[in-house]
């Protein structure tokens, strides 16, 4: 965060000084933060009222374990800014230091801002740009998802004058979320990854979600970058919403950043030969699943756009590891359970690519590994719900799942109703109603040299089943199916 005197902060914000006597020479030299157990020395601590908790009640606690000032909704007792809308406030803050660094700040590195957004794969893929990026100097991220009105400009905020680029995942639930969230970063590379179902409940249909998605390309500059997916027909009409340059990634003989010769070797980490317009080179992912190869090819468009060759691109990207927690997290026991945790959030186009992946890691022929899809419920579906969860049943059995586990409530039941409809199953599908008695199941049945994969949306908790599987391992406690 480029330093600014607290009476700075007020004028930014249009906020109000209280418990500040001598505000010009209070320095916060620090990243604004929301979290009072977790306190940056010099900050600037953001009172937000929360479901849980009202971070005007820590207030007082942070200034004396070392934050700079607070930006409140009412005075605290300790240096403040006083605004109506904290989070509106921070939203202006962060813009204005990302407008000094983006303009280059007196001694800083210049800043190069890239912001992306889609249906699924953005945490994914945003975690692909930073490690690319990094390669070509300091680069600052959105950590995990928090891509909305709040963990938008705090992670915009730990940008400084020694930062290169900034990149920045961006979420949306409605029309003009996008548009709020670029108002506050305006980018220069803006980037589509895909349009799929997830949220479709909420946005009515896709055409909704691509209206919504595009706001990300109006927003850039004549001498910015439209990063858009050649693959998805949804996508390729947002080409004429922007005024800024089309640089189009993907599979399609038309793209500009493309992948050729896409294979899986035995565990289902993909490889295949990038082409970009100033050369071709081989990459083999870390990662798990072949829609891992869309989210790479939208990295290396970035990376491309940036001065990275194509060679320099290949080696990063083979080195690239998942950094966000439960996306496609790929463990092995001890007793040669491997267990894959993508538990983070579910839609019906990341469901149907984890279970590919499972298909994958399972292996085909007689050395074959025994698989189980443990399934949760996939949120704000609307009236598409049961068909969808219909759909994911079906795929199971048609991809030879070995064993469907479908945990929760209506939606759950459907999924597994419409296993036993595609394949006249049996006892290779149960339905069970929570994560404990996923468990309990799981503990029984499971052997060693299984493969589970974990999905479900993050509202369901399913990533629990996952962790006690591996506690197990880790504790050596055989499942009670061993040697049957």
């Amino acid at each position: 965060m480029i330093p600014f005197t607290l009476a700075e902060v007020a004028q930014t914000v249009g906020g109000t000084l209280h418990d500040a006597p001598d505000p010009e020479n209070i320095t916060v030299s620090g990243p604004a933060f929301r979290d009072s157990r977790q306190v940056v020395p010099g900050g600037l601590f953001v009172a937000i009222v929360g479901e849980r908790a009202d971070g005007h009640e820590f207030a007082a606690r942070t200034v004396a374990d070392g934050a700079a000032a607070v930006l409140a909704a009412r005075p605290v007792g300790v240096p403040a800014v006083v605004v109506d809308d904290v989070v509106a406030a921070l939203g202006r803050l962060a813009r204005a230091s990302v407008a000094r660094l983006a303009a280059g700040e007196p001694g800083g590195a210049g800043l190069t801002v890239t912001a992306l957004t889609g249906s699924s794969g953005k945490t994914s893929t945003k975690d692909l740009i930073a490690q690319l990026l990094q390669r070509l100097g300091p680069t600052v991220f959105t950590p995990g998802s928090l891509n909305n009105e709040i963990g938008l400009p705090l992670t915009a905020l730990e940008a400084d004058k020694e930062t290169r680029n900034l990149v920045l995942e961006m979420g949306a639930r409605g029309k003009g979320h996008i548009a709020y969230l670029t108002g506050i970063v305006p980018p220069r590379i803006g980037l589509v990854l895909n349009i799929g179902s997830a949220h479709v409940g909420e946005f009515g249909s896709r055409e909704a979600i691509a209206e919504a998605k595009g706001e990300i390309v109006e927003c850039l500059p004549e001498d910015g970058v439209a990063v858009l997916n050649a693959d998805d027909a949804m996508i390729r009409p947002m080409a004429e919403r922007t005024r800024a340059r089309v640089l189009w990634f993907g599979e399609a003989e038309s793209a500009d950043i493309r992948a050729t010769d896409v294979r899986a070797d035995q565990v289902g980490r993909p490889s295949f030969t990038l082409t970009t317009p100033t050369g071709s080179a081989p990459v083999t992912l870390r990662l798990y699943g072949e829609h891992h190869v869309s989210n790479a090819l939208a990295a290396a468009a970035v990376a491309h756009e940036c001065g990275m060759p194509a060679a320099d691109i290949a080696t990063a990207l083979g080195e690239a590891g998942a950094l966000s927690r439960w996306r496609m997290e790929v463990s092995e026991r001890p007793d040669g359970v491997t267990v894959v945790n993508d538990a983070y959030n579910a839609n019906p186009e990341s469901m149907r690519a984890a279970l590919r992946a499972l298909a994958a890691i399972a292996g085909r022929g007689p050395d074959r590994r025994r698989s189980w899809a443990v399934l949760g419920e996939m949120a704000e579906l609307g009236e598409s719900s049961l068909t969808e969860h219909d759909a994911i049943g079906r795929l199971a059995v048609r991809l030879d799942v070995t064993r469907l586990v479908a945990v929760g409530g209506n939606e759950a039941a459907w999924l597994e109703l419409g296993a036993r409809n595609e394949g006249s199953w049996g006892e290779e599908s149960v339905h069970v109603s929570d994560a404990d008695a996923a468990i309990a199941l799981l503990r029984e049945q499971v052997e060693p040299g299984d493969v589970v994969l974990v999905k479900a949306s993050r509202s369901k908790g399913l990533e629990r089943v996952a962790e006690a599987l591996l506690a197990d391992g880790a504790a050596g406690a055989a499942p009670a199916g061993a040697g049957k």
